[in-house]
């Protein structure tokens, strides 16, 4: 099982490589979901989220036939990684339930030795922002590090 530290990485790049090993039958476990981070400028892909997330109405959304955008930075990562495999073949959803994403770093994993994806690890050049403060704009009250 690896365990895989998200802080600073970029979430599609980390979401493409996740995605290949968990349908390569590995079992990953992703720990600081809210320090991953999405390039370009702040106020562009926060509309990109936000607009994500208003699509459909409130009433389809909560019939289950409409598109149902998550706001904490765990469930985004974790939908994220979803949407780059065939989710809805059993392949995709066996895949799937190999997957853990967590908001810090839960006790069960202080031990684990962190894992970083080098090629989606990225220095910070030009704007970015992180799925934390994505998630607090859109309105999650989740709990974790600032």
């Amino acid at each position: 099982m690896a365990t895989i530290d998200a802080t600073g990485h970029v979430v599609g790049r980390l979401a493409s490589i996740l995605a290949k090993r968990l349908l390569n039958g590995e079992e990953i476990v992703v720990v600081n979901a809210e320090k991953a981070i999405v390039t370009g400028r702040k106020q562009v892909v926060f509309e990109e989220y936000r607009a994500r997330h208003a699509r459909g109405s409130t009433a389809s959304r909560m019939r289950g036939i409409g598109p149902n955008y998550p706001r904490r930075p765990d469930m985004i990562l974790r939908r994220t990684i979803s949407r780059m495999m065939p989710y809805q073949q059993p392949r995709g959803r066996e895949a799937l339930k190999r997957l853990r994403v967590y908001l810090s770093l839960p006790d069960a994993y202080k031990d684990k030795p962190l894992e970083i994806v080098e090629v989606a690890k990225r220095p910070p050049q030009g704007p970015y922002i992180s799925l934390g403060e994505i998630s607090r704009l859109l309105g999650s009250k989740f709990e974790g590090s600032a």
